[in-house]
């Protein structure tokens, strides 16, 4: 379980530094206005919230505390999967646990 953390976190900081590499490199504004403006575009960005709606959902109920549960979905939209990867690896092993099948009998 710690090795995948371990996969997870490093994916969530490779994340982060493509966004700090992009954010100097280029005008967030203008690429998003080009990605806007073509087809696939539009579909990378529909796919891309729709993962978010997903992951929210499964945070609001997965969560039993809800003022935790909101503090995590309330940034998705902003923070992206960024933010998403620091719940999985925050709550990774609660997800195994309660994922895990029951024994057999």
């Amino acid at each position: 379980m710690t090795i995948l953390r371990i996969l997870l976190a490093t994916g969530g900081l490779v994340l982060l530094a493509s966004i700090i590499w992009a954010s100097q490199t280029a005008s967030i504004g203008a690429s998003f206005s080009a990605m806007a403006a073509d087809p696939w575009g539009v579909v990378a960005l529909i796919d891309l919230y729709l993962g978010f709606v997903f992951l929210a959902v499964l945070i609001w109920l997965f969560e039993r505390n809800k003022l935790i549960a909101l503090a995590f979905i309330l940034p998705l939209p902003f923070l992206g999967n960024i933010w998403a990867a620091v719940w999985i690896v925050w709550r990774l092993t609660a997800l195994a646990t309660r994922l895990r099948p029951a024994p057999a009998d």
